[in-house]
């Protein structure tokens, strides 16, 4: 080659060399002379980083899908966390996680093949119209293959946390399910804190393959045109993500499992945007924006977005009842017997859906309105709306106390519950009690409807003593769960197209858990979303280290 010709084909190589880094398709060795002028350029450092499986969001999706890409052989996985500690809100889950048929419950044979069945069933018919009235075959189609997912795994997904040593031995009928088939352990650790801890070990326990990056906000997701088919528009191709640690721009090429969680306390954004109906209605959820945006973005379809859960019961803190952060009084509570009374009187099937059970709450007459004030101002400086509250009255008795006390411990701690004796209830309160036991009893049917009692004792082998001691909480519907977010398929796959339509997947990108979309329909059975989270979770995580895998090894310069 002569001189003239290095001249021409040095620059060139070095200009083809900085935009694949610009565009991600290489990494930049560390000490690389490329690092300064690509910061120059772009006004960011760029991250000395190889290809790897990035994980958005620490709750249990991303943690699952963490663990299942590096047991897939992944050599590096970094998850990116937005908070100061991982967990999300999977490790404040207190009732369980659902699965059917496992060895929990006892059942052989044919039976299982029942189980299996009525959870499908129990799904599909919790979806409500969403499911019912897609709009066309091939919506409906995809919806009911994103259950049959969930469900038909889960058996595997309490095998998966089991075999960590997990305790999921205890198994509990919650509202919505015909069946008891949620599962939490028998100790005093609540299922979310113990899956979440267990998992947390796990992975700490693969050393320098899992890298856990806290306090970090995920600015966007870097993408690339892909050229399409004949006849068909150019794809895109999701390379990597960018993120601010410190105050610094960062990136990590790579294919991306998103797991960031939904928009329930989105409360002045997306769920005002979404469900301004909502206004005012208390939550589970500390104060924080949706990711959502991040994704339709880089051209995610979201779906749903209307679809709020409303769980029925959040505690009223006596000390405090015009918080509007509120802590779920765990929907186990009702699976194991407790009763919901208003004015004295049981209104309502306590283990009818959540959508059932909050929308018969909040029929009722509210609590006289309150200001907020104390609250978060929106964005645009304007105040929140008022407080929205139905108290009702939560009953537990000691047969539910005994087979609950972990939770029931906290609240008696936190003075969320008081334990009264019967001679101190009203009259009519004590009434409610008596009538209750005799549905328990079989000695009459309950008109609302309630078959099951869970381990409920009261009354039901000796009459109702003044001295009997029972649980008491006030309760009020709180704000708890978005079923909507991106559309995803069965292999957790975001999709460019939405319901109905042929399905075209983004390329380097999965997404797990509440940011999703399309699964749960008009109503999440409890017990679901844990679930979710494993199930998808492990298949995201296989799929983006299969990715990573077959991807050709990342170009040092």
């Amino acid at each position: 080659m002569t001189r003239r010709h290095l001249l021409v084909a040095l620059p060139l190589t070095f200009m083809v060399a900085l935009l694949a880094v610009l565009y991600g398709r290489v990494a930049i060795a560390p000490g690389s002379f490329l690092q300064p002028l690509l910061h120059t350029l772009t006004g960011t450092m760029a991250s000395p980083r190889a290809s790897e499986v990035i994980v958005v969001g620490s709750g249990l999706a991303g943690l699952t899908a963490a663990l299942e890409a590096l047991n897939s052989g992944t050599p590096k996985v970094c998850l990116l966390e937005r908070a100061a500690k991982p967990g999300g809100n999977s490790i404040k889950a207190s009732s369980g996680i659902n699965g059917a048929p496992t060895r929990f419950q006892n059942i052989t044979g044919k039976e299982e093949a029942e189980a299996a069945q009525s959870f499908l069933d129990d799904t599909i018919r919790s979806a409500g119209s969403r499911l019912a009235n897609s709009g066309g075959k091939l919506a409906r189609s995809q919806r009911e293959v994103l259950i049959s997912t969930l469900t038909s795994h889960s058996a595997e997904a309490i095998e998966f946390l089991s075999d960590l040593g997990v305790d999921l031995s205890v198994v509990a009928q919650l509202g919505g399910h015909s069946h008891a088939r949620t599962h939490r352990g028998s100790g005093k650790t609540p299922p979310g804190a113990a899956i979440v801890s267990t998992l947390l070990q796990t992975l700490a326990a693969k050393g320098d393959r899992f890298e856990l990056v806290t306090g970090c906000e995920v600015t966007k997701l870097l993408t690339r045109a892909v050229p399409g088919s004949p006849g068909q528009p150019a794809a895109v191709e999701v390379t990597g993500v960018e993120f601010r640690k410190d105050g610094e721009l960062r990136i990590l090429h790579g294919p991306v499992v998103f797991t960031a969680g939904g928009f329930a306390g989105d409360t002045q954004g997306l769920l005002a945007e979404y469900r301004p109906d909502l206004g005012g209605i208390p939550s589970t959820n500390e104060p924080r924006p949706g990711a959502h945006k991040i994704l339709s973005d880089a051209g995610a379809q979201l779906v749903d977005m209307e679809s709020v859960q409303i769980h029925p019961t959040g505690f009223i803190d006596p000390a405090s009842p015009q918080t509007p952060l509120k802590f779920l009084a765990a929907e186990m509570l009702r699976g194991e017997g407790g009763i919901l009374l208003y004015n004295h009187r049981r209104f309502v099937n306590e283990l009818n859906t959540r959508e059932h059970v909050s929308s018969a709450i909040m029929g009722l007459p509210p609590a006289a309105v309150e200001d907020s004030s104390s609250s978060s101002d929106a964005a645009d400086g304007s105040p929140p709306p008022p407080l929205r509250q139905f108290p009702v009255k939560l009953i537990l008795d000691e047969g539910v106390h005994r087979h609950t006390q972990g939770h029931v411990g906290f609240y008696l701690w936190k003075g969320l519950m008081q334990m009264k004796k019967v001679s101190e209830l009203d009259v009519s309160m004590q009434a409610a009690l008596t009538d209750y036991a005799a549905i328990v009893r079989g000695d009459k049917s309950d008109e609302l409807g309630r078959t099951a009692f869970g381990h409920w004792r009261l009354g039901v082998d000796r009459p109702v003593e003044p001295d009997d001691e029972v649980l008491v909480g006030d309760v009020t519907p709180i704000v708890h769960f978005t079923m909507g977010g991106a559309l995803t398929n069965e292999h957790g796959q975001v999709l460019a197209s939405g319901l109905g339509d042929d399905p075209r997947p983004l390329a380097g990108l999965w997404a797990a858990g509440e940011i999703t979309g399309g699964l749960h329909g008009d109503n999440r059975l409890g017990g679901s979303s844990l679930l979710e989270c494993v199930v998808f979770g492990r298949i995201a995580g296989r799929q983006a280290a299969a990715q990573q895998a077959s991807q050709k090894a990342s170009i040092y310069l």
